[in-house]
């Protein structure tokens, strides 16, 4: 859906009231043009005789970034497909004590898979950042500085997902399900920082 379009036409719906897409849809592009940088760092790197020794690796690297570049412009789709019910459950009717019941118990399934359409594109942002950290190891050095910036819009992708997961935890009656997906993010944007930190580091003391 999403990652059939053009990139003007996909920001100009952004642009627009239209529910989706939304955050979640643009951290999707965001990390699929970081892992895309990826890609290019592991593509000019391969068939280099100075890197000859990782050319074994760099091609791994390469099909693991190409399958994850396209599951996480999928993960636009999945934002969007967890929005719908969402959306709908708060229209519900609220009238009597059995439509009360019955829109919490649609709500709280609805609020549930929501974040889980942001946790699991964090889980594949993550998968990203580890390929990212070790082309700044071994990829060329010529193009290094790309994924530095390829890094950034990980992280970034990673933080704005997260804040996908924790507008719909705020809103959940149970406070012990909401505080677990919390914790699950958490820990992620803990450990892409720490990734994105190494890399960067990494990136700028080759290049200055």
């Amino acid at each position: 859906m999403f990652e059939q379009m053009t990139i003007k036409d996909f920001t100009d719906i952004l642009s627009t009231k239209e529910p989706v897409p939304g955050g979640g849809g643009a951290s999707g592009l965001c990390a699929g043009v970081g892992m895309a940088l990826g890609s290019m760092v592991a593509n000019l790197t391969s068939g280099k005789k100075k890197y000859a020794a990782y050319q074994k690796e760099i091609e791994e690297i390469l099909e693991k970034a190409e399958k994850i570049r396209a599951e996480l412009l999928d993960g636009m789709n999945r934002d969007a497909e967890a929005f719908e019910p969402l959306s709908k459950a708060y229209g519900l009717p609220k009238e009597t004590p059995e439509q009360i019941a019955a829109r919490e118990e649609v709500l709280a399934g609805a609020l549930l898979d929501a974040s889980n359409a942001p946790l699991a594109l964090m889980a594949k942002i993550l998968e990203a950042m580890a390929l990212m950290e070790r082309l700044s190891e071994i990829g060329s050095k010529l193009a290094i500085s790309d994924v530095g910036v390829g890094a950034q819009l990980l992280l970034a992708s990673l933080k704005g997902a997260s804040l996908n997961v924790y507008i719909n935890t705020n809103l959940m009656k149970d406070r012990a399900l909401a505080e677990s997906l919390n914790k699950k993010a958490n820990r992620m944007i803990m450990q892409g920082e720490m990734l994105t930190q190494v890399t960067y580091e990494r990136v700028l003391k080759t290049i200055q």
